[in-house]
C-alpha cells in the first residue's frame, strides 16, 4: 500500500470494490486460516494467500498463535511453520511474537493442572498480534492443527478469531458426503466470522459429487465455498527415497524408490488377514518387523503397497529381497522398533511436502486457477 493510502486525510480514487479489498483507515485486515483436521495443506494455503496479497500491493504479516508443529531448535521448542513463514515472507519479526503460545505436551499438562492462566495467555496473544500488525495492511493468522485445538486454555481457533477480530477461511478435505457433518459443525462454531470454505486435495473420483451436490447444499445453508483444489500427486505424499532419507533407513532394495507413499499400514496380523488388508490399501508403506517373513510376502503380493519398512534392524531372506526387486517394491531397513517407526513415518507421510517453497508456489497457482482469491481476501 502506498503512503497516501495510509494517510488519514488523503484522497483516493479507488472504486467501492477496491476500497473493500484494501484498508484505508489504518486498520489491519485479518484472515484466520483454520482447518477441519491436521495435514490439510493449511500452512501452504496460508502462505500462498499471503504472497498473493503481497503481489497485489499489500504489506502482509503472519502469525500462528498456537505452535502445534514442534521441533527442537536451539534448545527451545518451536513450531516449524512460523520459521518457514518468516523466511518466505521476509518478515522482520521475533519468533516469540509469531508464535506466542507453544502448545506442547508439557504445556497441555501444566494447563490441565491449573498452572497456565488463560486470561494471561490471551493477553500475550493480543500483545504479540498488535506488535506484528502495526507494520502491515493484512495479517494472515494460521490456526492450530485442527480448529478445536486449544480449548484447554480457551484458545480454540474460534476463540482466537474473536480475540483478533478475524474473518475465518476453513480448509477442508473431502472424500465422501458424510464429511459434510464435520464441516457444518465447524461452520456453526465460527458463526458469522466464517468467510467461507476451500476444499483441498480433492480426488477426481470425489470432484463431481462435491461440485453437483455438496457445494449447492452448503451454499443453501449460507456456507460459501470459494474453491476446490484438485489433488496432485507430488503434493499428496512423499517418495520412497525421501521417506528413506527422513527415517535414516538403509535401502535393501532400491527398485521403485521414486514411487509416492501417501499412507502407511502396520503389518501386525496373521498372513491371511494381512493379505486381505493390504489389498484394500493404496499407495501405502507397510511397516513391520524385519523377521516377519509371512507379512513381507503378503505385502509384496498387494498391488497398492509401494514399499516395506522393516524394523529392528533385521535383514530378510534373499528370497524376499529377490521377490521385491522383481516386483519393483523397495525395502527399507531401520534400527528403531515398530512403534517408534510408525510415529515417525506418520509424521513424514502426513506432512508430505507442505512446508517448502515449491509447495507454496504450487498452491499459489492452484488458488489462482481454482479459487475465488478476491472473495477469500475480502
Amino acid at each position: 500500500m502506498t503512503d497516501t493510502d495510509s494517510t488519514p486525510d488523503s484522497t483516493t480514487t479507488e472504486t467501492d470494490e477496491e476500497a473493500n479489498t484494501h484498508t484505508t483507515d489504518g486498520e489491519t485486515e485479518t484472515l484466520l486460516v483454520s482447518s477441519l483436521e491436521e495435514s490439510t495443506g493449511k500452512t501452504a494455503i496460508t502462505l500462498a494467500l499471503a504472497r498473493l496479497a503481497a503481489a497485489d500491493g499489500d504489506s502482509v504479516g503472519y502469525m500462528k498463535p498456537k505452535g502445534t508443529r514442534l521441533q527442537s531448535n536451539v534448545g527451545k521448542t518451536l513450531d516449524e511453520d512460523p520459521l518457514l513463514a518468516r523466511d518466505l515472507l521476509e518478515l522482520d519479526a521475533e519468533i516469540h511474537d509469531l508464535e506466542p503460545v507453544v502448545y506442547s505436551p508439557t504445556f497441555i499438562e501444566q494447563a490441565i493442572r491449573g498452572r497456565e492462566d488463560p486470561a494471561a495467555l490471551r493477553e500475550r496473544v493480543q500483545e504479540a498480534f498488535a506488535t506484528l500488525a502495526a507494520a502491515h495492511d493484512r495479517m494472515f493468522v494460521e490456526g492450530g492443527g485442527r480448529y478445536d485445538i486449544g480449548g484447554i486454555v480457551d484458545l480454540t481457533d474460534a476463540d482466537i478469531a474473536e480475540l483478533l477480530d478475524a474473518r475465518v477461511l476453513l480448509v477442508a478435505p473431502y472424500e465422501i458426503p458424510a464429511d459434510v457433518d464435520d464441516l457444518l459443525a465447524a461452520a456453526e462454531t465460527f458463526g458469522d466470522r466464517l468467510a467461507g470454505v476451500v476444499f483441498n486435495d480433492v480426488s477426481d473420483a470425489a470432484y463431481d459429487g462435491l461440485e453437483t451436490d455438496v457445494i449447492p447444499f452448503l451454499e443453501a445453508r449460507d456456507v460459501p465455498v470459494h474453491g476446490v483444489l484438485p489433488s496432485e500427486r507430488d503434493l499428496a505424499g512423499v517418495t520412497v527415497a525421501d521417506l528413506a532419507a527422513e527415517l535414516g533407513a538403509s535401502m535393501l532394495v532400491e527398485e521403485g524408490q521414486d514411487a509416492y507413499v501417501e499412507r502407511f499400514t502396520v503389518g501386525a496380523m496373521g498372513s491371511d488377514s494381512a493379505l486381505r488388508h493390504f489389498r484394500r490399501t493404496k499407495d501405502a508403506a507397510v511397516i513391520t518387523g524385519g523377521d516377519r517373513a509371512e507379512i513381507h510376502t503378503a505385502a509384496l503380493e498387494a498391488p497398492g503397497v509401494r514399499c516395506l519398512i522393516l524394523t529392528g534392524g533385521h535383514r530378510p531372506s534373499g528370497a524376499i529381497l529377490g521377490q521385491a526387486s522383481e516386483k519393483g517394491v523397495p525395502i527399507l531397513s531401520v534400527q528403531t522398533d515398530t512403534l517408534t517407526t510408525v510415529e515417525r513415518a506418520e509424521d513424514i507421510v502426513h506432512s508430505g511436502r507442505t512446508r517448502d517453497v515449491e509447495t507454496v508456489d504450487r498452491l499459489e497457482q492452484l488458488l489462482s486457477d481454482h479459487a475465488a482469491v478476491d472473495s477469500i481476501l475480502g
